[in-house]
Protein backbone atom coordinates (compact mmCIF):
# COMPACT_ATOMS: atom_id res chain seq x y z
CA UNK A 1 0.00 0.00 0.00
CA UNK A 2 2.93 2.62 0.31
CA UNK A 3 3.56 2.22 -2.85
CA UNK A 4 0.09 3.27 -4.28
CA UNK A 5 -0.07 6.54 -3.05
CA UNK A 6 -2.49 8.25 -4.62
CA UNK A 7 -2.91 11.67 -2.48
CA UNK A 8 -0.48 13.58 0.09
CA UNK A 9 -1.00 16.26 1.41
CA UNK A 10 2.12 18.02 3.76
CA UNK A 11 1.80 21.10 6.07
CA UNK A 12 -1.69 22.26 4.87
CA UNK A 13 -2.27 25.65 6.49
CA UNK A 14 -5.16 27.55 5.29
CA UNK A 15 -5.81 31.18 7.05
CA UNK A 16 -9.07 32.99 6.24
CA UNK A 17 -8.79 37.05 6.25
CA UNK A 18 -11.57 38.68 8.57
CA UNK A 19 -12.21 41.98 9.35
CA UNK A 20 -11.09 40.85 13.00
CA UNK A 21 -7.90 39.96 12.04
CA UNK A 22 -6.48 36.28 10.33
CA UNK A 23 -8.33 32.96 11.29
CA UNK A 24 -5.51 29.80 11.44
CA UNK A 25 -8.72 27.54 10.30
CA UNK A 26 -5.89 24.80 9.46
CA UNK A 27 -2.40 24.70 10.91
CA UNK A 28 0.13 22.09 9.63
CA UNK A 29 -2.15 19.14 8.29
CA UNK A 30 -0.38 16.27 6.92
CA UNK A 31 -1.35 12.94 5.77
CA UNK A 32 -1.64 10.35 2.71
CA UNK A 33 -4.22 8.48 0.89
CA UNK A 34 -3.53 5.17 -0.20
CA UNK A 35 -5.63 3.73 -3.22
CA UNK A 36 -9.22 2.47 -2.56
CA UNK A 37 -9.45 2.97 0.83
CA UNK A 38 -11.46 5.39 2.74
CA UNK A 39 -9.75 8.07 5.11
CA UNK A 40 -12.42 10.02 7.40
CA UNK A 41 -11.91 12.95 9.05
CA UNK A 42 -14.01 13.13 12.61
CA UNK A 43 -14.07 15.95 15.25
CA UNK A 44 -16.24 19.03 16.28
CA UNK A 45 -17.57 21.75 14.09
CA UNK A 46 -14.51 24.47 13.69
CA UNK A 47 -12.06 21.99 13.98
CA UNK A 48 -11.19 22.49 9.95
CA UNK A 49 -12.40 19.23 7.95
CA UNK A 50 -14.09 21.09 5.44
CA UNK A 51 -11.91 23.82 4.99
CA UNK A 52 -9.24 20.47 4.64
CA UNK A 53 -11.36 18.95 2.00
CA UNK A 54 -12.03 22.09 -0.46
CA UNK A 55 -8.02 22.86 -0.09
CA UNK A 56 -7.85 19.54 -2.15
CA UNK A 57 -10.12 20.74 -4.84
CA UNK A 58 -8.93 24.37 -4.37
CA UNK A 59 -12.30 25.71 -3.84
CA UNK A 60 -11.25 28.29 -1.36
CA UNK A 61 -11.57 32.16 -3.22
CA UNK A 62 -8.56 34.12 -2.49
CA UNK A 63 -7.93 36.92 -0.86
CA UNK A 64 -10.51 35.81 1.87
CA UNK A 65 -9.01 31.99 1.76
CA UNK A 66 -5.26 31.57 1.55
CA UNK A 67 -3.53 28.37 1.12
CA UNK A 68 -0.21 29.29 3.18
CA UNK A 69 3.12 29.11 1.09
CA UNK A 70 4.82 25.92 2.39
CA UNK A 71 1.43 23.96 1.69
CA UNK A 72 2.22 20.83 -0.40
CA UNK A 73 -0.88 18.96 -1.93
CA UNK A 74 -0.02 15.99 -4.33
CA UNK A 75 -2.56 14.31 -6.06
CA UNK A 76 -1.49 11.04 -8.63
CA UNK A 77 1.53 12.74 -9.30
CA UNK A 78 -0.08 16.05 -10.14
CA UNK A 79 0.97 19.37 -8.03
CA UNK A 80 -2.72 20.85 -6.93
CA UNK A 81 -1.23 23.65 -5.68
CA UNK A 82 0.39 24.66 -9.11
CA UNK A 83 -2.81 23.89 -11.72
CA UNK A 84 -3.89 26.34 -13.66
CA UNK A 85 -7.12 27.28 -14.25
CA UNK A 86 -7.88 25.00 -17.40
CA UNK A 87 -5.89 22.63 -15.46
CA UNK A 88 -8.21 22.94 -12.55
CA UNK A 89 -11.49 22.58 -14.31
CA UNK A 90 -10.16 19.22 -15.68
CA UNK A 91 -8.73 18.13 -12.59
CA UNK A 92 -12.33 18.87 -10.17
CA UNK A 93 -14.33 16.13 -11.68
CA UNK A 94 -11.93 14.13 -13.20
CA UNK A 95 -9.42 13.41 -10.84
CA UNK A 96 -11.23 14.30 -7.36
CA UNK A 97 -15.24 14.99 -6.91
CA UNK A 98 -16.86 16.47 -4.08
CA UNK A 99 -20.31 15.17 -2.34
CA UNK A 100 -21.44 18.49 -0.51
CA UNK A 101 -23.14 18.67 2.84
CA UNK A 102 -26.63 19.90 1.75
CA UNK A 103 -27.70 18.73 -1.17
CA UNK A 104 -30.69 21.72 -1.80
CA UNK A 105 -28.30 23.98 -2.09
CA UNK A 106 -25.78 21.94 -3.55
CA UNK A 107 -28.39 21.37 -7.06
CA UNK A 108 -29.55 24.16 -8.97
CA UNK A 109 -33.65 24.65 -8.62
CA UNK A 110 -34.06 25.89 -11.74
CA UNK A 111 -32.56 22.93 -13.39
CA UNK A 112 -33.84 19.27 -13.53
CA UNK A 113 -31.35 17.19 -12.21
CA UNK A 114 -30.67 15.23 -15.93
CA UNK A 115 -29.43 18.37 -16.76
CA UNK A 116 -27.57 19.05 -14.28
CA UNK A 117 -25.54 15.47 -14.60
CA UNK A 118 -25.93 15.82 -18.08
CA UNK A 119 -23.57 19.02 -17.98
CA UNK A 120 -20.86 17.14 -15.98
CA UNK A 121 -20.97 14.34 -18.69
CA UNK A 122 -20.58 17.22 -22.05
CA UNK A 123 -18.05 19.15 -20.23
CA UNK A 124 -15.39 16.10 -18.89
CA UNK A 125 -16.32 13.26 -21.21
CA UNK A 126 -17.09 15.28 -24.30
CA UNK A 127 -20.55 13.10 -24.94
CA UNK A 128 -23.35 14.22 -26.92
CA UNK A 129 -26.63 15.65 -25.62
CA UNK A 130 -28.49 11.77 -26.37
CA UNK A 131 -25.30 10.47 -25.35
CA UNK A 132 -25.19 12.27 -21.84
CA UNK A 133 -28.81 11.68 -21.79
CA UNK A 134 -28.75 8.06 -21.83
CA UNK A 135 -25.97 7.85 -19.35
CA UNK A 136 -27.21 10.38 -16.89
CA UNK A 137 -30.50 7.67 -16.60
CA UNK A 138 -27.73 4.84 -16.23
CA UNK A 139 -26.13 7.60 -13.38
CA UNK A 140 -29.82 7.13 -11.94
CA UNK A 141 -29.87 3.63 -11.98
CA UNK A 142 -26.69 3.34 -10.58
CA UNK A 143 -27.62 5.33 -7.45
CA UNK A 144 -31.14 3.43 -7.09
CA UNK A 145 -33.67 5.91 -7.85
CA UNK A 146 -36.68 4.53 -9.01
CA UNK A 147 -38.38 5.17 -12.72
CA UNK A 148 -35.29 7.00 -13.53
CA UNK A 149 -36.47 7.44 -17.26
CA UNK A 150 -38.88 9.75 -15.71
CA UNK A 151 -37.07 10.89 -12.73
CA UNK A 152 -33.94 12.49 -14.79
CA UNK A 153 -36.94 15.41 -15.97
CA UNK A 154 -37.61 16.16 -12.63
CA UNK A 155 -36.32 19.15 -10.29
CA UNK A 156 -35.01 18.88 -7.50
CA UNK A 157 -38.05 20.64 -5.05
CA UNK A 158 -39.79 17.12 -6.24
CA UNK A 159 -37.64 14.92 -4.57
CA UNK A 160 -37.16 13.54 -1.23
CA UNK A 161 -33.89 14.69 0.68
CA UNK A 162 -32.40 11.07 0.20
CA UNK A 163 -33.08 10.93 -3.12
CA UNK A 164 -31.39 14.71 -4.18
CA UNK A 165 -28.70 13.38 -1.94
CA UNK A 166 -28.40 10.15 -4.24
CA UNK A 167 -28.51 13.00 -7.28
CA UNK A 168 -25.41 14.51 -5.81
CA UNK A 169 -23.88 11.48 -5.36
CA UNK A 170 -24.57 10.59 -9.46
CA UNK A 171 -23.50 14.07 -10.56
CA UNK A 172 -20.09 13.29 -8.25
CA UNK A 173 -19.26 10.06 -10.14
CA UNK A 174 -20.07 10.76 -13.19
CA UNK A 175 -17.12 11.63 -14.39
CA UNK A 176 -15.63 8.86 -12.86
CA UNK A 177 -13.57 10.57 -10.51
CA UNK A 178 -10.29 8.87 -8.67
CA UNK A 179 -11.36 10.18 -5.00
CA UNK A 180 -14.90 11.25 -3.99
CA UNK A 181 -14.32 13.34 -0.96
CA UNK A 182 -18.24 12.95 0.71
CA UNK A 183 -18.65 16.23 3.06
CA UNK A 184 -21.22 15.17 5.63
CA UNK A 185 -23.57 13.36 3.20
CA UNK A 186 -25.76 11.75 5.10
CA UNK A 187 -25.87 14.80 8.39
CA UNK A 188 -29.73 16.54 7.23
CA UNK A 189 -31.06 12.47 7.06
CA UNK A 190 -33.01 9.92 9.01
CA UNK A 191 -31.24 6.96 10.26
CA UNK A 192 -32.99 4.81 7.52
CA UNK A 193 -32.20 7.28 4.56
CA UNK A 194 -28.46 7.23 6.27
CA UNK A 195 -27.95 3.66 6.46
CA UNK A 196 -29.30 3.32 2.88
CA UNK A 197 -26.45 6.54 1.29
CA UNK A 198 -23.81 4.62 3.40
CA UNK A 199 -24.73 0.99 2.16
CA UNK A 200 -24.62 2.85 -1.80
CA UNK A 201 -21.79 4.92 -1.18
CA UNK A 202 -19.87 1.34 0.08
CA UNK A 203 -21.24 -0.61 -2.68
CA UNK A 204 -20.00 1.37 -5.17
CA UNK A 205 -16.77 1.77 -3.23
CA UNK A 206 -16.34 -2.26 -3.71
CA UNK A 207 -17.41 -2.00 -7.61
CA UNK A 208 -15.53 0.75 -8.65
CA UNK A 209 -12.40 0.77 -6.36
CA UNK A 210 -13.04 4.26 -5.60
CA UNK A 211 -10.62 6.29 -2.91
CA UNK A 212 -12.72 8.10 -0.46
CA UNK A 213 -12.71 10.80 2.32
CA UNK A 214 -15.29 10.66 4.51
CA UNK A 215 -15.65 14.25 6.92
CA UNK A 216 -18.36 13.27 9.37
CA UNK A 217 -18.78 13.85 13.06
CA UNK A 218 -20.61 11.06 13.73
CA UNK A 219 -18.58 8.53 15.29
CA UNK A 220 -21.06 5.66 14.25
CA UNK A 221 -20.66 6.21 10.82
CA UNK A 222 -16.87 5.87 11.25
CA UNK A 223 -17.05 2.53 12.26
CA UNK A 224 -19.62 1.29 9.71
CA UNK A 225 -17.54 3.18 6.37
CA UNK A 226 -13.77 4.20 7.62
CA UNK A 227 -10.42 2.07 7.39
CA UNK A 228 -8.16 4.61 8.87
CA UNK A 229 -9.26 7.87 10.91
CA UNK A 230 -7.96 11.61 11.11
CA UNK A 231 -9.12 13.00 14.69
CA UNK A 232 -9.44 17.04 13.91
CA UNK A 233 -9.06 19.40 16.68
CA UNK A 234 -8.52 23.06 16.51
CA UNK A 235 -7.09 22.81 12.49
CA UNK A 236 -4.99 19.74 13.18
CA UNK A 237 -4.76 16.43 13.18
CA UNK A 238 -3.98 15.42 17.05
CA UNK A 239 -4.44 11.58 16.45
CA UNK A 240 -4.13 9.23 13.37
CA UNK A 241 -5.06 5.72 13.34
CA UNK A 242 -6.23 2.78 11.97
CA UNK A 243 -10.22 2.25 12.74
CA UNK A 244 -9.72 -0.40 15.27
CA UNK A 245 -6.83 0.89 16.67
CA UNK A 246 -8.83 4.66 17.30
CA UNK A 247 -11.96 2.76 18.88
CA UNK A 248 -10.21 -0.13 21.08
CA UNK A 249 -6.93 1.55 22.01
CA UNK A 250 -7.51 5.29 21.49
CA UNK A 251 -4.30 7.64 22.61
CA UNK A 252 -5.11 11.41 22.53
CA UNK A 253 -7.59 12.54 25.69
CA UNK A 254 -9.53 14.38 22.99
CA UNK A 255 -10.50 11.27 21.26
CA UNK A 256 -11.42 9.64 24.80
CA UNK A 257 -13.55 12.60 25.26
CA UNK A 258 -15.22 12.05 21.99
CA UNK A 259 -16.06 8.24 22.67
CA UNK A 260 -17.21 9.12 26.19
CA UNK A 261 -19.64 11.09 24.64
CA UNK A 262 -21.15 8.61 22.65
CA UNK A 263 -24.49 7.03 23.96
CA UNK A 264 -23.68 3.76 26.21
CA UNK A 265 -26.65 1.62 25.71
CA UNK A 266 -25.78 -0.54 28.84
CA UNK A 267 -26.31 2.43 30.76
CA UNK A 268 -29.35 3.84 31.53
CA UNK A 269 -30.52 7.08 32.98
CA UNK A 270 -27.01 8.44 33.27
CA UNK A 271 -26.17 11.86 32.12
CA UNK A 272 -24.54 12.08 28.94
CA UNK A 273 -20.77 12.92 29.39
CA UNK A 274 -19.73 16.29 27.85
CA UNK A 275 -16.49 18.18 27.09
CA UNK A 276 -15.88 21.35 29.48
CA UNK A 277 -14.92 24.28 27.99
CA UNK A 278 -14.47 25.56 24.38
CA UNK A 279 -12.24 25.32 21.68
CA UNK A 280 -9.74 28.03 21.39
CA UNK A 281 -9.58 31.03 19.13
CA UNK A 282 -7.92 30.57 15.99
CA UNK A 283 -7.08 33.97 16.22
CA UNK A 284 -4.31 33.30 18.19
CA UNK A 285 -0.98 31.97 18.01
CA UNK A 286 -1.43 28.39 19.50
CA UNK A 287 1.76 26.48 21.44
CA UNK A 288 1.51 22.73 22.17
CA UNK A 289 -1.37 20.42 22.56
CA UNK A 290 -4.94 22.85 21.64
CA UNK A 291 -6.53 20.29 23.96
CA UNK A 292 -4.65 20.81 27.02
CA UNK A 293 -6.60 23.79 28.66
CA UNK A 294 -10.14 21.32 28.43
CA UNK A 295 -8.05 18.25 29.34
Amino acid sequence: MANDKILEVKDLSVSFNTYAGEVKAVRGVSFELNRGETLAFVGESGCGKTVTAKSILRLLKPPFAVIKEGSQITCDGKDVLALNKKELCEFRGDEVSMIFQDPMTSLNPTMTVGKQIMESLRIHRHLSKKEAREEAIRMLKMVNIPSAEKRVDSYPHEMSGGMRQRIVIAIALSCRPKILICDEPTTALDVTIQAQILKLIKDLQKEYNYTIVFITHDLGVVANIADRVAVLYAGQIIEFANVEELFYDPRHPYTWALLSSLPQLAERNTKLFSITGTPPSLYNKIIGDPFAPRN
